[in-house]
């Protein structure tokens, strides 16, 4: 996966001072490297985003907390053409016509399973799909 320049410090400094959610992301950002080698990531103020040539997908760190939620957690976030029906699904919002935008919690990194990289493969090829 291609990666910024400064890519190691801006992460650290996304993550400072969450030394779970950081091994969380790097354990994401491996699977995701070897299943999207053609994928470029750019760490933002808010969020990590990975593209194709369009955004496929973003973790982050939770801003609003509902209480059910893991104290402790990232939220990848992938968009697609329709609804998924999960309960691992935290939040499922439809922005537009036909794009659905999913935010999923991880707090263990054995939920970087199958079933969520199914889901990441569906976001790119969503992505890649449009014009």
């Amino acid at each position: 996966m291609d990666t910024p320049a400064h890519y190691a410090s801006d992460i650290l400094f996304f993550f400072d001072g969450k030394p779970l959610e950081l091994s969380l992301y790097e354990a994401l950002f491996r699977r995701l490297d070897t299943e999207f080698p053609a994928a470029s990531v750019r760490v933002q103020k808010s969020q990590i985003s990975f593209y194709g040539r369009h955004l496929f997908g973003a973790a982050s760190l939770p801003m609003r907390r509902k209480k059910s939620w893991p104290e402790r957690c990232i939220v990848v976030t992938i968009g697609l053409s329709h609804r998924l029906d999960s309960p691992r699904v935290a939040v499922a919002t439809e922005p537009y016509p036909g794009r659905w935008t999913h935010h999923i919690l991880l707090s263990d990194e054995a939920q970087i399973d199958g079933e969520l990289l199914g889901w990441l493969r569906e976001a790119w090829e969503f992505a890649e799909s449009k014009r």
